[in-house]
């Protein structure tokens, strides 16, 4: 099962990546979906709704997958992508739960790479 959750990721990330097809997105998704943030959650209409308006600006984004790892009903997956009029390089933590086939729940955390070592602070040791 999770060789073929792993790989319903990667064929819709990639069509949406590729085509805009926000639908066929949609397609994977359980009717039940939340897509989480640090900052927010969303159901799925309210997620699918902000990819569309989001997608104009985004739609030519490069996007680089390093890796792709699935365990049980969970898909992780971790790239950096850039947007074509030189914003930020980001590196993004996707994370998917899978229940019956279907998308149930994703986690996403985004990091500008430039902020990187700044976010690192609170690993020094006190008094440094």
């Amino acid at each position: 099962m999770s060789d073929e959750n792993k790989s319903l990721v990667q064929k819709a990330m990639a069509e949406l990546i590729e085509t805009g097809d926000v639908d066929a997105l949609g397609m994977v998704l359980s009717d039940e979906f939340v897509h989480h943030r640090p900052d927010s959650s969303a159901t799925k209409a309210e997620w699918l709704a902000a990819v569309r308006a989001a997608w104009e600006r985004i739609a030519d984004m490069e996007v680089e997958v390093q890796h792709v790892l699935a365990d049980g009903d969970h898909v992780m997956m971790y790239s950096r992508r850039r947007l074509p009029d030189g914003g930020p390089e980001v590196a993004v933590v996707d994370i998917w739960r899978f229940d019956g086939g279907l998308i149930a729940e994703a986690w996403e955390v985004i990091e500008p790479v430039a902020q990187a070592s700044a976010n690192l602070e609170w690993w020094e040791p006190a008094g440094r």
